[in-house]
């Protein structure tokens, strides 16, 4: 039989200077009983201490999760893919407190079925040329992990380059499941994600580490459906009983449990309400438009991809038409955005976090809808570090350097941009005081040089003009109604693009609070 344990006891057995990994993803999916417990031990005795935590996906929607563990001496070293929502672990990392090395999201979740099998590590071209490569930064981000070892190798196979993400061996693995049975056998019913349990627990037990579960529901052995185990008891060491689900085990943030995310139960799309016509709902059009064929994998990354396309496809009917995925594993249905990025109403299917990454590598989605913080003027793009602020890659770098065609999606201008959209006419009320278009980005998390050597389809648009990326540089190819060329796009540049001969304005219906009646051919 499985032993369950407490999580104070358990906070007390974990020795000085383990490693742990962490399984979830925003604000889904952590065990948040266990961390807490954690968190409040070292408060109270110091210990554990000097902990290396690993984790794929980002930890917290501001206040879970791995934010119940981030403090100075109980951690010393996180490799991670994200901490945009994690603003405790966030200055940590800032303040020189701790050592970071930042990972791709799908590099980090198939690194577990790597050490699964005792190799020395994932093998992949995924982030060759941006800042994880060890030619340009070895993924090390802050100041403080500068100066200590390489992690990431350049490696070469048959004249080809790649990067080797090393073997971490982990003490413990923290995952989640909704149900456990006497024999240990974990199912995910009441998850909103299944994430990347499985392989966690396969590369923990690969390097003789203990497998700990948080769940809701102890049940008797043999009342689980087989096919509905998820992690079969022989790899779990013990379970954590969670005692109340309000905070200690969220489906999702707004949410302690609703069927819909679940997938138990369809809710009418007709009844969610348009979103305002605003500019990142402009972009999202915009952004939509090049949605031209009806059998296309769409990936949609977090910020205004996450919020507002979704609802925009739902607008414009289009729901059928195309296969809209999320990186968490969400197939179909219209994501939630915001602080619950990774989740969606009606989705078609939810698989194993890893495993959709291997469609991502390998086939690539046809079109992928990114975010974009800094874009210079070679085409490279920066999402994960701005100044001192760290946020992280995710799965961006995965994504957007297999996708066969890339569309970065963001506002012109950052720092107080006031817009106003009338007459299907756009006006700068306010113009931003960031330059988002600069000679040089402050770190390289899609490389301009890698996407043109290999003739990658790659667009920018946001709410004025459209660009797109060609050997020479950025072409700008549309500008929007209502907007001058010179004062509203070109002085707002640090650096002059290639000016289209057949430069046009963009489409009059983007800017119409009414739908755009999207047709295929």
């Amino acid at each position: 039989m499985v032993q369950s344990l407490n999580a104070n006891d358990l906070a007390r057995e974990i020795p000085d200077g383990s490693t742990i990994a962490l399984v979830g993803f925003g604000g889904m999916g952590q065990c948040d009983k266990i961390l807490r417990a954690i968190g409040q031990n070292y408060k109270e005795t110091g210990k554990p201490n000097d902990l290396t935590v690993f984790h794929t996906a980002g930890q917290s929607d501001k206040s879970n999760g791995i934010e119940h563990i981030a403090e100075e001496g109980l951690i010393s070293r996180v490799i991670g893919g994200h901490w945009g929502l994690a603003p405790k672990i966030r200055k940590l990392i800032e303040e020189n407190k701790i050592d970071c090395y930042c990972w791709p999201q799908g590099q980090l979740t198939h690194l577990l079925r790597a050490m699964a099998n005792k190799l020395p590590g994932q093998i992949s071209p995924v982030g060759l040329g941006t800042f994880v490569d060890p030619r340009v930064e070895g993924g090390k981000f802050n100041e403080r992990t500068k100066a200590k070892e390489d992690l990431v190798q350049m490696i070469t196979i048959s004249n080809e380059e790649f990067l080797l993400y090393p073997s971490i061996p982990f003490d413990y693995v923290f995952i989640r499941g909704t149900s456990i049975d006497e024999n240990g056998n974990i199912t995910t019913e009441e998850e909103p994600l299944k994430l990347e349990i499985l392989s966690a627990a396969h590369a923990t037990k690969a390097y003789g580490g203990k497998v700990i579960a948080q769940v809701k529901y102890l049940v008797n052995k043999e009342t689980l459906h087989p096919k509905n185990v998820v992690v079969p008891g022989y790899l779990v060491d013990a379970f954590v009983l969670v005692e109340d689900a309000v905070t200690e085990h969220r489906q999702i943030p707004s949410a302690v449990f609703d069927p819909v995310f679940s997938g138990d139960v369809r809710t009418s799309l007709e009844s969610l309400a348009p979103i305002e016509l605003d500019i990142r709902k402009v972009i999202g059009r915009r952004a939509v438009q090049e949605l031209t064929s009806s059998s296309a994998v769409i990936n949609l990354g977090i910020g205004i991809p996450g919020d507002v396309i979704g609802p925009i496809i739902n607008e414009e009917g289009l729901n059928d038409r195309i296969t809209l995925t999320l990186e968490s594993g969400i197939i179909g249905g219209i994501p939630l955005g915001a602080n619950e990025f990774g989740v969606a109403r009606n989705a078609d299917a939810i698989l194993d976090h890893e495993y959709l990454f291997d469609y991502y590598h390998g086939a690539g989605v046809d079109l992928t809808f990114m975010g974009a913080a800094e874009v210079d003027q070679i085409g490279n793009v920066n999402v994960s570090k701005f100044g001192t602020r760290t946020v992280g890659c995710g799965g961006f770098i995965d994504i957007t350097q297999s996708a066969k065609k890339v569309v970065f999606c963001t506002t012109f201008t950052g720092g107080g941009l006031k817009t106003s959209i009338h007459n299907g006419k756009l006006h700068i009320l306010q113009e931003g005081t960031i330059k988002k278009f600069t000679n040089y980005v402050n770190q390289i998390s899609f490389s301009g040089k890698y996407a043109t050597d290999h003739s990658k389809d790659v667009m920018y648009i946001t709410e004025r003009a459209v660009f797109v990326l060609t050997k020479a540089g950025l072409e700008l190819k549309e500008v929007a109604p209502g907007i001058d060329l010179v004062k509203d796009i070109l002085n707002q540049m640090d650096f002059k693009p290639i000016i289209s001969p057949s430069l046009k304005e963009m489409d009059y219906s983007i800017f119409e609070d009414k739908s755009m009646n999207i047709k295929y051919n």
